[in-house]
């Protein structure tokens, strides 16, 4: 196969092929260095982190208003993850992973936070340990891991208590492409096995990885140098070559098991509301296109990044797009041009290809583009950069003195912008406004900013981010639901409830969809019309038994009707859900109205226990029930 394409020769001294077992036991004494240094710059940029608060974005959900998630690690929790479709994913380590933080630092976001930004920092020591016994040149790979922790693109990841998922499973990836270095010097069963568990693990923690078979032959290609007639052995291991067709279906389980974890996925995302109407796919090949363009833009000049990017498929120009095209085209044509040098094979494709399931031709939710994207497919970018930098300061034989000054100066530059974009999630209000500073028309940051706004009793600049979200956005169902809440609590339940219907015309998805129908039912309990009001909380208790509203909106409408014993279930189930002293202590007076006088003791007593753990604020100490 004369005119087959031929790795070239590493221009790094010939060494021996490792005789080791174990892709991650790299003999330098640097790489323990590294490794200690990686964990120092990645703790010391994200540090300041520990000290903000929950977002508004998804962390309720995943976190401090999840029952199961809140109530720690259990048996009962490990079984609901394993079965959960919640959130519109199968990701049950995931759910775990919540749980357990839960478990060692309740609700202080702190420990959440903490846990994250180890497990980042853990991925870039992960990375380097990879990349330093795969191919024996440490330099490259300890600056790789580097920018990999470093770069403003992946803060989102981190910084974003509710992305857990994407450090998590980004961590079980790195530890799959070990396990198959381990396979790949000694290729049987039980090597392969621990291929697939970890590759497993992965996608029970975000199925973003089913692009792992792919991603395994471009290892096959460089570094590990694994195809015969195409590709020279690996330098630095001693891995065994066979045929492209046998390395192809070497990975038939691992691809079955992709392909289950996507029929999953696309169920739970059906389930979930998430797919939505998909915007026409034309308008969703033009927004791939330049999304791609944007995420190698940002790559290299990585500013204006934000939490949401709104869909703007239908108004990009062709011309605007063909422009992205032409970059992506040409970059594919230079790296075809100098194939001899995998690397950049390598990462260009690992880059293009591990993009794929959230680049938008299946469009999931409404975004255009994320950050929180990018945390694996830019390593494919990063290596390519660096290797060829690096061989070509080799080739001109410039100093070390010289390479180690630019990369010192990218470093630095990286860590201010790092820490900067860190600054942005400190709280609610914080990275919702700098999302409107960068991005215009853009309803969820509106709708965010405003439900922020509202918990700081600033109820009139809300009300105008919820209209201008309406605006922005004609079938945004939050915007609606948010301004029907407004009408409501300024006494206008008949407008509140027109509000409200509209969202449940709009909403597909489940958690707003019970949310807008309890809310229905708190503004038809105010106009006493019981009937529709004990509909909607029914109708909402049905689509979510956890939906608080509606269980407290149902108690109180009882009770307003005089059924008091019948309002006892939804007031003990809204308080085990919401516990606080007012929650207790309303439970406690329902219980102590219908002669339940050892009840409505415990209750009171409970409530008295919340009232002094909680911080001043939240205290609203209670009096004690009338046994008389």
């Amino acid at each position: 196969m004369s005119s087959a394409p031929v790795l070239a020769k590493k221009s790094d001294p010939a060494v021996a092929p490792s005789t080791s077992s174990s892709l991650f036991m790299a003999p330098q004494k640097r790489t323990f260095v590294g490794s200690l240094l990686l964990i120092v710059f990645t703790l010391a940029i994200y540090n300041q982190a520990t000290h903000f608060s929950f977002v508004n974005y998804d962390d309720p959900r995943y976190v401090f208003e999840n029952v199961h998630v809140r109530g720690g690690l259990s048996w009962a929790t490990v079984r609901w993850a394993l079965t959960s479709l919640s959130e519109a994913n199968w990701h049950p380590l995931t759910w775990i992973s919540h749980a357990l933080d839960c478990q060692l630092f309740q609700l202080n976001p702190a420990g959440h936070h903490f846990t994250s930004i180890l497990l980042h920092a853990l991925n870039g020591v992960l990375l380097f340990l990879l990349l330093a016994r795969a191919t024996r040149r440490t330099g490259p790979s300890f600056f790789v891991a580097l920018l990999f922790l470093l770069h403003p693109f992946n803060v989102e990841s981190v910084a974003w208590i509710a992305e857990r998922k994407n450090v998590l499973s980004t961590m079980f990836l790195f530890l799959t492409l070990g396990a198959y270095g381990w396979y790949a010097m000694k290729p049987g069963w039980r090597r392969y096995s621990a291929v697939l568990i970890l590759l497993a693990c992965g996608l029970a923690s975000k199925p973003m990885l089913v692009t792992a078979p792919f991603v395994l032959l471009l290892l096959d290609y460089w570094p590990l140098g694994r195809i015969r007639g195409f590709t020279q052995p690996s330098e630095a291991l001693a891995v065994q070559q066979a045929s492209p067709l046998t390395l192809v279906l070497e990975k038939v389980p691992l691809i079955l098991m992709v392909v289950a974890s996507s029929v999953v996925t696309m169920r739970a995302q059906r389930a979930g509301g998430a797919l939505g109407i998909a915007p026409p796919i034309f308008d969703r090949l033009k927004n791939a296109i330049w999304s791609y363009g944007v995420y190698l833009t940002k790559t290299v000049w990585p500013t204006k990044l934000t939490l949401f990017y709104p869909y703007a498929g239908h108004s990009l120009s062709l011309s605007r797009v063909a422009i992205a095209a032409i970059v992506l085209i040409a970059i594919s044509c230079v790296v075809f041009k100098f194939r001899s040098r995998g690397y950049l094979v390598t990462g260009w494709l690992w880059f293009l290809g591990t993009l794929v399931p959230v680049i938008g031709l299946v469009q999931v939710g409404t975004q255009a583009m994320a950050d929180r994207y990018a945390y694996v497919p830019l390593i494919g970018i990063f290596v390519a950069i660096t290797w060829l930098a690096a061989d070509l300061a080799h080739k001109k034989q410039v100093s070390i003195g010289l390479q180690v000054v630019p990369a010192a100066c990218i470093v630095v530059a990286l860590s201010v912008i790092c820490s900067r974009q860190i600054s942005y999630w400190r709280d609610s209000i914080t990275v919702w406004t700098h999302t409107l500073e960068f991005t215009q028309h853009n309803y969820m940051a509106e709708d965010n900013l405003g439900e922020a706004l509202v918990h700081l009793h600033r109820i009139d600049e809300a009300y105008r981010l919820f209209v201008q979200a309406s605006q922005d956005n004609p079938i945004d169902a939050a915007a609606r639901l948010n301004i029907g809440t407004y009408l409501y609590q300024h006494g206008r339940a008949p407008e509140a409830i027109e509000q409200y219907k509209i969202a449940i015309n709009l909403v597909g998805e489940p958690s707003l969809l019970a949310m807008s129908y309890a809310n229905m039912g708190s503004a038809y309990t105010v106009l006493r019309d019981f009937e529709n009001a004990r509909l909607s909380f029914e109708h909402s208790l049905g689509i979510d038994p956890y939906q608080v509203i509606a269980l407290q909106g149902m108690g109180f409408m009882l009770l307003e009707q005089g059924k008091r014993e019948e309002s006892i279930p939804y007031f003990q189930r809204f308080a085990e859900l919401r516990p606080s002293s007012e929650s207790y202590m309303q439970l406690s007076k329902v219980l102590e109205a219908t002669n339940h006088h050892s009840e409505a003791s415990a209750a009171y007593n409970h409530a008295m226990r919340l009232s002094q753990e909680l911080p001043p604020v939240q205290q609203n100490t209670p009096q004690p029930p009338n046994h008389n």
